[in-house]
């Protein structure tokens, strides 16, 4: 099987782009995975790969035998410098693949329940919390202008295969989703609000998280039904966005449980 070693390969130029540049993968509808835990949950999640890319070295590596097998297309090899162009992570794994992005569905009044992001820019908390969301069978989220790109290499890595279960509305008008929404809107604040324990979380939630720092801006949060507070005995300031929805959404899905 031939390598690729030009980086002026349509190609490469094409992944490279895809990479790097959010306003290429929201124009062509791709993005980029890396590593053979990503690619093994989209496919697990019944979605098929674009094209496979592996590495001269990832080619070498037997245990990657099986997931080319699963992917059903012939892998693209590169060398290994040109890999390297194509993917985010310091240590790339050998293995990677082109994938499509989902149109995210506008339509929230089936939803039992959804979170909102209001402007969270650190990559790592936006996937974080898709991650965190998953985990507790929350299958929707919002994410309005100013937030980090959903389908950017940093994202997808911190959600370790949430996008591939969710469905992920992305630059949305946050007022309009909130009353589209039709359920009850819960944000968090850092004092004064209903103790998370002791708040109604029965029905249909949103949860509704701000930036880092600043929170929900007043516009929004004059649209939330409730507002909890995460009490902190430890005497903390405040937590961390991704750490604050994680808790949340334990909770939420705990009291799921019982009913």
């Amino acid at each position: 099987m031939s390598i690729l070693t030009s980086r002026d390969n349509p190609r490469v130029r094409r992944w490279r782009e895809l990479t790097r540049d959010a306003r290429e993968r929201r124009k062509q509808r791709r993005a980029i995975i890396e590593g053979e835990n990503l690619i093994s949950a989209y496919l697990q999640a019944g979605k098929a790969v674009e094209s496979l890319i592996l590495s001269k070295s990832g080619s070498q590596r037997p245990e990657l035998s099986s997931l080319v097998e699963r992917s059903g297309r012939t892998p693209v090899l590169l060398a290994d410098s040109l890999f390297r162009q194509i993917c985010d992570a310091e240590t790339p794994t050998g293995v990677a693949a082109e994938i499509s992005i989902p149109l995210g569905s506008q339509e929230l009044k089936s939803a039992k329940a959804c979170v909102i992001l209001e402007a969270i820019q650190d990559a790592g908390n936006v996937g974080t919390i898709l991650r965190s969301a998953a985990a507790f069978g929350i299958r929707h989220a919002v994410l309005g202008r100013g937030c980090a790109d959903a389908w950017s290499p940093k994202v997808l890595r911190a959600g370790m295969g949430a996008h591939f279960v969710m469905t992920i509305q992305e630059s949305a008008e946050l007022g309009a989703a909130i009353a589209g929404f039709g359920g009850k809107v819960i944000c968090t604040v850092p004092r004064g609000g209903v103790a998370l324990v002791d708040a109604e979380l029965s029905g249909r939630i949103g949860w509704l998280f701000g930036a880092e720092g600043q929170g929900v801006s007043e516009a929004l949060a004059v649209q939330a039904g409730l507002k909890v507070t995460i009490p902190m005995p430890g005497g903390a300031e405040s937590l961390n966005v991704a750490a604050a929805a994680a808790i949340c959404f334990y909770e939420f899905s705990k009291r799921a449980a019982r009913a």
